[in-house]
């Protein structure tokens, strides 16, 4: 469960930073209407997309290893379009371009002048990332196949339907108090 929170987490925070910083910062053709494609994939649930997901992943043989998990938890389009917002309010412009005369390149800039500006977004879509993968429930129950590799929820729910269907076969002897509890 570590793995995939803190793998996801931390995948979605450095793909967020820095496509976020990149929108942000860097005038390409194109940039309002991806940007326009990324709010917009914003709105889309994520659980909508578990099946093309899965599909995808099979082909390289990725379903069933904690890759299946791991990589689609690692894109998080709230986490892009954030930093991009963030971004673009707390790094000033003068500020890159004096950077820039002072001689430093793209990626001391980005590490020694943004990425410190850009603190609270980090953290904000490192601590939402960990904790949405947490919670998570349908995708690792559609890609992976080997109950060792469940996380704690889809583990609690597979125990649970275990425990309705032990309860069921045995009569409900056991199970009558638990079932009129509930």
């Amino acid at each position: 469960m570590w793995l995939y929170s803190i793998g996801g987490g931390a995948g979605a925070t450095v793909l967020a930073v820095l496509a976020g910083h990149g929108f942000a910062t860097i005038a390409f053709p194109g940039r309002n209407l991806a940007g326009a494609v990324l709010l917009g994939s914003v709105v889309v649930p994520a659980t909508v997309l578990v099946i093309a997901t899965s599909m995808l992943l099979s082909k390289p043989g990725l379903t069933g290893t904690p890759w299946a998990v791991v990589l689609p938890s690692s894109l998080s389009p709230f986490g892009v379009h954030l930093v991009r917002v963030h971004a673009a309010e707390a790094v000033p412009d003068e500020l890159l371009d004096a950077a820039r005369v002072d001689g430093a390149g793209e990626a001391r800039i980005f590490c020694q002048v943004a990425l410190p500006l850009m603190r609270p977004a980090v953290v904000t879509v490192l601590l939402l990332s960990v904790v949405g993968t947490w919670n998570d429930y349908f995708l690792p129950l559609a890609v992976l196949s080997d109950s060792r590799l469940y996380p704690v929820t889809v583990g609690l729910g597979q125990w649970e339907s275990l425990a309705a269907m032990n309860n069921i076969g045995a009569g409900n002897r056991c199970g009558a108090s638990w079932s009129s509890a509930r």
